[in-house]
Order: structure tokens, then sequence, then C-alpha cells
């Protein structure tokens, strides 16, 4: 967002943004307690915000919607759209004990809603920061996370772990972000010199809030109650034969979620050691995983996936986010990101009738 952007007929006091994500490895992991491996993404969504002295908040993003949306403070109610998000923070907020006035906010963002990028988490965590300032509020950047998951779960009705909002709010550029969803320990990752990130947007959107997505959660529920423990972490590679004797497709379901959380492990393990063979290698067999066993892929994505690893010049392809559409995430050579990008988009748009959007590499100016 430009510096010179205002709220029509008011200076914004505060600005604040967060980048979106893309998660290198580690799907359907964090809200099983597992391990997850996202970094960051060089589009941000924006925000300024003006304080008021009275109890409404009037907000716009003109990238979603022309019209203002307001709301009263302690009168937060869904209403099943982007006004959501702005609802559930300051609902959270209040419930967490920090007080808040009345506000404008206008909302841009550069991240595609739906693309399995985390628009969502990059808006609760660049709101949480901008009415941080704002209002002198006292909060760190972890707890800024802990607020924004609790904004999906409590408020939105979307089941997501925490992996989103902990990237968006303690990630850092050029690294990725190592946690474990149970403890929240984090390390930071350099990310590998020696290879290019690629991030293709599908054009087909999804919905973290939609059926398909909590249905998996409560599946991982039921297949805990059937093996006596209290999340799928709890679960190695020795216990697979136990998660075979489960009912279809618990056992599928669970099996992506103990092997998946085997991979971010070994990916890190890659990564420090600048194996970028054994690190596409995982990519792909974490795809295989999502697309059979936890069965959140679909056709765009497959061909999408099958497009990039056709090639020598990609180690390793997968998709990346919640599922159902959405973003894949290839892991390429040095050097040969942009043509590989620009190979794979061309041909899905021919093949699919879609037209994907390369995010990363991001076009260079003039180019």
């Amino acid at each position: 967002m430009d510096e010179s952007v205002r709220l029509p007929g008011h200076p914004a006091t505060t600005r604040s943004y967060s980048h979106g994500r893309v998660n290198l490895i580690g799907e359907h992991t964090d809200y099983n307690g597992g391990f997850v491996l996202p970094t960051l993404i060089p589009q941000r969504t924006y925000v300024c915000i003006v304080p008021r002295h009275h109890d409404i908040v009037q907000a716009v993003s003109p990238d979603i919607d022309a019209d203002r949306v307001a709301f009263e403070l302690g009168k937060e109610t869904r209403r099943h759209g982007w006004i959501d998000f702005v609802q559930g923070v300051t609902r959270t907020l209040r419930a967490a004990g920090h007080r808040l006035r009345g506000f404008d906010a206008l909302i841009s963002s550069e991240v595609p809603v739906g693309s399995g990028l985390s628009s969502s988490a990059a808006l609760d965590v660049a709101l949480l920061r901008g009415l941080r300032e704002a209002f002198a509020l006292k909060l760190d950047d972890l707890e800024i996370a802990r607020l924004g998951q609790r904004v999906e779960n409590e408020f939105v009705g979307a089941q997501v772990g925490i992996m989103d909002p902990m990237v968006c709010s303690l990630g850092r550029e050029g690294f990725a972000l190592f946690v474990d969803a149970r403890s929240l320990d984090y390390e930071l990752i350099p990310m590998p010199a020696d290879a290019d990130l690629v991030v293709i947007n599908s054009g087909v959107a999804h919905r973290h809030s939609a059926g398909d997505y909590n249905a998996r959660r409560a599946e991982c529920g039921r297949a805990c109650k059937l093996l006596g423990v209290e999340q799928l972490r709890d679960l190695s590679e020795r216990d697979l034969p136990r998660v075979a004797s489960l009912p279809e497709p618990l056992d599928r379901r669970t099996r992506h979620v103990v092997t998946e959380n085997v991979r971010v492990l070994a990916a890190v393990t890659a990564m420090r050691a600048n194996d970028l063979t054994l690190l596409g290698r995982l990519f792909n067999a974490s795809h295989d995983s999502q697309r059979d066993d936890y069965q959140v892929s679909i056709p765009e994505i497959d061909l999408l996936v099958n497009l990039a690893r056709q090639d020598d010049g990609v180690y390793g392809a997968r998709l990346t986010g919640g599922g159902f559409g959405g973003s894949i995430v290839v892991l390429a050579h040095s050097g040969a990101g942009r043509q590989e990008a620009n190979r794979v988009k061309s041909e899905y748009d021919k093949r699919s009738g879609n037209t994907a959007t390369i995010l990363v590499p991001p076009d260079q100016p003039g180019g």
C-alpha cells in the first residue's frame, strides 16, 4: 500500500501489514499437534487505522467490496463475509481483556483470496498489529498468532491450526519457520540458496470454513478416540499397523498425518544439509499423500503438480495449503524458477480452461 493512501477524509494514523505464506511441507499436521515448515511470500495485506472516540467500527476493502461495512463493538454478529475477520478480531481482543474504541479501517491485500496462501491469517495479523499500535495493546507476536487462530476457530468458523498466524506473525523473509504446533516452539531455518521457490495459484479458490476442511479435522478427532491418543501427533511410524486397522477413511487420514510429520522432520534435515534432491522427493511424497490418503487435492491441482514434475529442472512439487483448490509450491533448480513457472502456467491454462497466476517468483519491474 502506497504511503499516500488515506481513508476518505482522514489521515491514517496507524499503518501495518503482514505477508502471506506458503507452506513448504507439513499439511494438516498443525491442528493434530504436529510439525510444519512454512515460509513467507512477498505478497502482503495492509491495514490503515484511524481510532475514534465511539464504539463504531467502519471498514472498507476496495479489493473485495467498494462499500463500507460498519458494526458496533460488543455487538459483533457473523455475516459470512470478509467483515467477519474484522469482527472476529475485535470480539477476540475484547474477550481477552484488551480495551478498544471504535475505528475506521482501510484494508488492501496482494494475497489472493482462496489461494491456499493464508490470506485470512495475513488479514488477522495485519489488523492485530495495527490495533496493537493504535491502542497501545500489550501483545507480543506469539500472542497475536494465538489470537489470530481464535478469530478463525471461534468466530469465522474455520477450524484451522496455529501454523498460518504463527508464520504471518513470527516469520522472516528468507527463512522457513519450523514450528512444533503442540509446544509452539519454533526455529528459523534459512531457505536453500541453491534453489528457486515457485508458487502458482490454480485459479480454483477454496474456503477454509467450508465443510470439507472441517470434516477432515473431525475425522482426525474420531481416529484419536479409536486409537486412545490425545492427538495424532502421539503416533509414530511404529504405530502404522494399528493405524491400518482403523475403519475407512480414518486409516488413510491418520496415515497421512503420521507420515507427513516424518516428512517435515526429514525436510528440516535436508534443508540444513542443502540436500535439494531429498527435499524434492519429500515434496512429491507429501503431495501424493494429500491426494491419495487425505484426499484434499483436486484434478486442477494434480495437473499443475504433474506438469511441474515433468521437467528435469524441478526437484519436486506439491499442493500447499488446506486443499480443495488453491496453489502449488515447486522446488526448482537455481535460476530455473521463472522459466519453469512460465512453462507450467502456459500448459495448465491450455489444458484446464483456468488461468493460473505465478505468485513466486514475482514479476520484476518492467517484466
